[in-house]
């Protein structure tokens, strides 16, 4: 018999009428049971939540810190118990979901840090003209309220740590609401926030169905939102909840330029071998996988055989297998869609060099060349381990097929010219330009997000917790300065 998971309701235990399965995409096997909560209880959680913001936003420092502390500490101790976790309901190959720990180890450390130096305030002297005389302005932040984050499946414990770990540092209750499909991992962090000593009421873990969440994306009581996810999801939450506070993590198509400097076999090595596996970790479901590879005519020629020679040397297989490179996707639909996509730029003309096999949820590591630019793969979000390949002549070219996209999420320029690098951050239109290396690095401390249809707002812990807060001024008068 397989124990059904309880979920967290304003801090505490607790199970619902009903529960749903999670399996995993890899071989269909029951991972677990999730109780669903009931209205009743998703209303006593945002009621919770709105109750306590004042007391939780008062909370001293040291308290907020403690408990981000406590949980970075233990995420690391069970890093190996949470990592097989991961890999089962979701299918990542092992070792990256050992990574995906490391990074929310990182992420709650990082927040305690933050909560340590937040809200220190920001003196200004007003008497730099005759009327601010005597008078000073002190500006700190303050929560502007409970923020229901609202997570996806692709990374199910790292951005849940992203929505959790900033809302705790500034003191904003928090509803999280993790992927249906991979709830385990969110729930594990209610696990260890229970461990804390935070208010009542200042968190829910909350695996509420999908077709629940228009009344809670609605509840004035949550005034901000933290979306990760599809673009036609996110922006339909914007469109339905104008006056609240919404930042959005969407979609990406992202793009490796080689440019013509970056000409040595080492650098081609380098940049094929880091295109392969940044093209197909997570089975390429990562907004910021690569699946634009753009390189100067000097180079193309040499580093194509590279790239398909490293994409064709990934692993496939058994996600619970330390070697293995690339698993499942989430689901045999998603990777029937993929298929779908694949081959509707074949017969349009595109040359396929490696890969192009479906099998149930898996979808092999996959090269297209010569892609017409009308075809989906071309426009959209593959969301799966599948690369096109395209010539260029020059900078200017290669930078406007960058732009030549409705997303902007990172780019990454192989390069070793510091005045191209200059001029990539001011041309692309992307959040992010990443030097010598894939659009794929983020580290979890610095702004991430993107331009145009991929989303508003920033994450990375301290700009998170800008976009929790608002500005509040405290003018003092009659002060000797």
């Amino acid at each position: 018999m397989t124990s059904t998971h309880a979920f967290w309701l304003a801090g505490r235990q607790a199970t619902g009428e009903t529960a749903f399965d999670v399996t995993s995409p890899w071989d269909g096997r029951l991972v677990g049971q999730v109780s669903v909560p009931t209205d009743a209880q998703v209303e006593e959680a945002v009621a919770a939540a709105h109750a306590v913001r004042d007391e939780f936003a008062a909370t001293p420092a040291h308290v907020r810190a403690a408990a981000l502390d406590h949980v970075s500490k233990r995420l690391a101790e069970r890093t190996e118990e949470i990592a097989q976790l991961i890999s089962a309901e979701n299918g990542k190959p092992v070792k990256w979901a050992r990574g995906e720990v490391g990074r929310a180890v990182s992420v709650f450390r990082f927040a305690a840090e933050e909560a340590r130096r937040f809200n220190g305030g920001e003196a200004q002297r007003l008497d730099t003209d005759a009327g601010g005389q005597g008078r000073l302005a002190l500006t700190r932040r303050f929560p502007k309220g409970a923020v229901l984050g609202i997570a996806p499946f692709n990374f199910p414990l790292n951005l849940c740590a992203h929505k959790i770990a900033p809302a705790i540092a500034v003191g904003a209750p928090i509803i999280l609401k993790p992927a249906p499909a991979t709830p385990l991992s969110g729930l594990i962090l209610g696990e260890l926030l229970a461990e804390t000593d935070l208010p009542a009421g200042s968190w829910s873990v909350l695996p509420v169905p999908n077709d629940k969440m228009p009344a809670l994306v609605q509840d004035e009581r949550l005034p901000v939102i933290s979306f990760t996810g599809s673009d036609k999801v996110g922006y339909a939450i914007m469109d339905s909840v104008p006056r609240k506070h919404c930042t959005l993590e969407l979609g990406g198509n992202g793009a490796a330029v080689v440019l013509a400097d970056f000409a040595s076999e080492a650098d081609l090595d380098w940049a094929a071998t880091r295109i392969a596996t940044f093209s197909n970790y997570q089975g390429g479901q990562s907004c910021i996988s690569v699946q634009r590879v753009i390189a100067d005519a000097t180079v193309y020629d040499r580093l194509l055989p590279k790239v398909v020679a490293a994409v064709e040397a990934q692993v496939t297989g058994d996600p619970s297998d330390s070697a293995t490179d690339v698993g499942p996707l989430v689901s045999e639909d998603a990777a029937k869609r993929v298929e779908s996509w694949v081959d509707e730029a074949v017969q349009a003309g595109a040359k396929l060099l490696a890969g192009g096999k479906r099998e149930g949820a898996s979808y092999a590591p996959t090269v297209l060349a010569d892609v017409p630019a009308d075809t989906t793969i071309a426009c959209e979000e593959v969301f799966g381990p599948v690369l096109t390949v395209t010539r260029v002549d020059g900078e200017a070219e290669a930078f406007a097929a960058v732009n030549d996209s409705k997303y902007g999420l990172q780019a990454g320029v192989f390069t070793h010219d510091v005045q191209t690098a200059f001029r990539a951050h001011r041309a692309l239109e992307v959040g992010g330009v990443i030097i010598g290396d894939v659009p794929s690095y983020r580290a979890d401390q610095m702004p991430y997000g993107g331009a145009k249809q991929s989303g508003v707002g920033r994450e990375g812990v301290r700009y998170a917790m800008d976009d929790y807060t608002y500005e509040r001024v405290l003018v003092l008068t009659g002060l000797a300065l």
